[in-house]
């Protein structure tokens, strides 16, 4: 391993030579208290920025073992780490002056979910930070000293400040880890209590804007009605109260901008664990929950939608249903399925952005229209089944259709952002109208076998690009991920560019079913981490893990799916 001196010396060997000569300075040097590497040169200043890392050895770094013992506790620290270098550094990036990118210094931007991300890596104590740096120049000629006062003088006071326990506010990170604690608690709690869904009492759920993820100013918080009061005993918090909503099927109702969907988007969200602040630090979701919504003009590939959709009159067949442009009432009834074939155990449903004859058909097209004429069994007719047979919850946000009152085991009418338990009222009044049948749910197929890609496996280089969370393009082949609402971050997306292309060049063989492939990449990414989708070491500083509902749905909706 070279010395920081030799990096120095390299620098100045090297001061106003085309920019090429950086690619010299690829290596690893010793600082001291810490290991510099740098993976990946950019070819010019105006290209994507090099690649570095830093590697401080666990001794050095000093972070107590009981902060990384557990995978949620692991990721929290990984993640205030990376907050904080990203605090630091920002105040240090383009110190450096020169052409394109010259100067730049970033990590990850993480958000107010807590993510795992390829840009910290804490690893039996040791600590990984991976991050990006404009390499400077005056036009295409290397300005050295700019460089090496990016290396020798920002840097390291950046990873002073940000790695080593002895240097950070530890009273901060100590509260972020108990906060993770807590959140695990009452995940863990949902299933044992009944519930599939927690939202704490002075929630704040309203965001600042549709834009923002930060909470609104001056909000209405949260509070639960006192029939849903549910209190908990948190490991560091103490006593906590608020609404549990009970397995089942789970209605809210009420007028326009009242804070219906706005729940709803909580509860969405509250499959990841939140900052401090963020005011959704206690909604805390069943971690397979899918939020279910119409996709006109996506891909299907052989899914079973037979439950709700058959006796087309083309006789197409609908036990494996296959089609490049989807209708709504379609769309939906496969993204339904695909959220039950990867075990997705709670449903959450806008009908905002439901096809209204996937929901429901009200009594008098039921009399118009007999059941013979209708290829559509609504998803009202599945909802009660879909609990009792198969154990998967629904929440369901309605504003202007009762008739999911007669199937509703809990019924809230949000009022100016309120909830208020109305379920004995609703009841009594939907005695006086004629329900839907309630149909027990039928089996189906779930041994979906992609097989390979033969094409796909013979290109020398696939080459992978992003459009924020909406799309991605695996061998110049658009992926449209727009209405998967529960990824985050574009680092997310970038990850299941990476996870299509391994699963398509290294799992899908005929034989596994989609579900086999979706577990073979979580135990893969539990036991070795995203990093382990590279294969020349070269790792990528920003990909952010996303849920096995998302890496499915990412591979359903991929054009080249062969089943």
């Amino acid at each position: 391993m070279n010395t920081a001196t030799e990096l120095r010396t390299k620098l100045r060997n090297i001061d106003h030579r085309g920019y090429p000569a950086y690619k010299e300075l690829r290596g690893q040097y010793n600082f001291g208290d810490y290991v510099l590497s740098i993976d990946h040169v950019q070819g010019d200043p105006f290209a994507a920025p090099s690649r570095l890392s830093v590697r401080v050895q666990k001794d050095k770094a000093g972070f107590p073992a009981v902060y990384y013992d557990t995978s949620a506790k692991r990721i929290t620290l990984q993640d205030h780490l990376t907050r904080l270098f990203g605090r630091w550094v920002s105040g240090g990036s383009f110190q450096a002056k020169g052409s394109g990118k010259s100067g730049l210094l970033s990590v990850s931007r993480c958000g107010q979910q807590v993510l795992e991300r390829t840009a910290m890596r804490v690893h039996e104590g040791d600590v990984t930070l991976r991050f990006e740096a404009g390499f400077p120049a005056n036009g295409r000629t290397i300005n050295a000293r700019e460089l090496e006062k990016m290396l020798f003088d920002i840097l390291p006071d950046c990873v002073r400040k940000s790695l080593y326990y002895a240097n950070i506010d530890k009273e901060r990170l100590k509260k972020a880890i108990w906060l993770c604690e807590d959140q695990q608690y009452i995940r863990e709690q949902l299933s044992k209590q009944g519930l599939c869904a927690f939202i704490a009492d002075g929630s704040v759920l309203p965001r600042e804007s549709g834009v923002s993820e930060k909470p609104m100013k001056d909000a209405v918080t949260f509070l639960s009605p006192e029939s849903l009061k549910t209190i908990l005993n948190l490991p560091h918090r103490g006593e906590i109260s608020g609404m549990g909503i009970p397995k089942g099927i789970t209605l809210f109702v009420g007028g326009g901008y009242h804070g219906k969907s706005t729940i709803l988007q909580a509860l969405q969200n509250g499959v990841y664990n939140h900052i401090a602040g963020d005011g959704r630090e206690y909604v805390i979701t069943d971690s397979s929950a899918f939020k279910l919504r119409a996709e006109d003009g996506r891909s299907i590939t052989g899914v079973d939608i037979s439950p709700f959709i058959k006796n087309l009159p083309n006789r197409k067949n609908t036990v494996q249903f296959s089609t490049e442009d989807a209708s709504g009432s379609t769309s939906q009834a496969a993204n339904l399925m695909e959220a039950l074939e990867s075990g997705s155990k709670l449903i959450l449903i806008d009908e905002d952005t439901s096809a209204t004859n996937f929901m429901v058909r009200d009594q008098l097209m039921a009399q118009v229209i007999t059941p013979g004429e209708e290829p559509i069994t609504p998803f009202i007719s599945r909802v009660r089944g879909m609990y009792e047979d198969l154990g998967v919850s629904s929440v369901i946000v309605a504003g202007s259709s009762g008739a999911f009152f007669h199937i509703a085991d809990t019924i809230i009418q949000m009022k100016e952002y309120v909830p208020i338990d109305i379920t004995k009222r609703a009841k009594q009044a939907a005695e006086a109208y004629s329900r839907a049948v309630d149909e027990p749910f039928p089996g189906f197929n779930k041994n979906r076998c992609p097989s390979p890609d033969m094409a796909l496996r013979k290109e020398d280089r696939i080459k992978i690009r992003t459009m924020g969370t909406s799309e991605l393009s695996l061998a110049k082949e658009n992926v449209e991920l727009r209405y998967l609402e529960q990824l985050k971050d574009q680092e997310q997306t970038t990850a299941l560019a990476y996870l299509l292309k391994y699963a398509e060049l290294k799992l899908m063989d005929g034989r596994k079913n989609l579900k086999q492939i979706g577990d073979l990449l979580e135990e893969q990414l539990d036991r070795k981490g995203l990093e382990s989708l590279f294969e020349h070491g070269e790792v990528s500083a920003q990909l952010a893990r996303p849920r096995k509902q998302e890496i499915l749905a990412c591979i359903n909706r991929y054009r080249r799916l062969k089943i």
